[in-house]
């Protein structure tokens, strides 16, 4: 029985973030409070935090997969507002707050492929970091920092991060709790995925 314990407190100490984040999120999905972390996750992510809100949301649309164009605007709106914080950063306090948070995940090398990125289309290049796994934070910051159009900033944060909330919202109402699994695991190889093949459409068009 005490080794059973020894190895119990052992495999839980060797949980990886994302299994603790799980866990997290699904004591966080019932109650008035769960919209609340959804709408604070969607918003810190998007401009100086490191967890995506995307687990949580699909934690809560377990037991709410009929409300998942709701949860999945939800989503959205406060996490375009989160891009435009992020945004607000790098255009008014890169050196104070832009430049720090850039730092703190060890992206300073990242702002030339950024910058390269934004020259060739800033459009495209906000649309991809708002829909796939690369931190959008980072490219929010930039975008300010830049002083790339908001307009156009706006319009890509709004289809990228709208796409993605809503392909994992259908997906949660298509299959239920049965796709939570897959969804945890494989959730940014989805993401990579469809970008691939929304560029290929992109250039095939152009």
């Amino acid at each position: 029985m005490q080794l059973e314990n020894i190895l119990k407190k052992e495999n839980q100490e060797k949980k990886s973030l994302r299994e603790k984040l799980i866990d997290w999120s699904v004591r966080h999905t019932t109650g008035t409070k769960a919209k609340l972390w959804l709408g604070i996750l969607s918003f810190s992510e998007a401009s100086f935090f490191l967890v995506p809100p995307d687990v949580l949301l699909i934690a809560i649309l377990v037991s709410n997969t009929q409300r998942w164009v709701y949860y999945a605007s939800f989503a959205t709106v406060f996490s375009v507002l989160g891009g435009l914080f992020g945004y607000l950063i790098g255009f008014l306090f890169f050196d104070f707050l832009g430049e720090p948070l850039i730092a703190l995940y060890s992206l300073q090398d990242s702002i030339k492929i950024v910058a390269e990125q934004f020259n060739n289309s800033a459009f495209l290049t906000i649309f991809l970091s708002a829909f796939t796994p690369i931190p959008y934070k980072l490219f929010t910051i930039s975008a300010g920092f830049f002083k790339i159009n908001i307009f156009s900033f706006i319009t890509a944060s709004i289809l990228g991060r709208g796409m993605r909330f809503f392909a994992v919202s259908f997906f949660m109402k298509k299959f239920g709790a049965r796709a939570t699994k897959y969804l945890f695991k494989y959730l940014d190889v989805f993401s990579v995925v469809a970008i691939v093949l929304i560029i290929l459409i992109f250039f095939l068009v152009k």
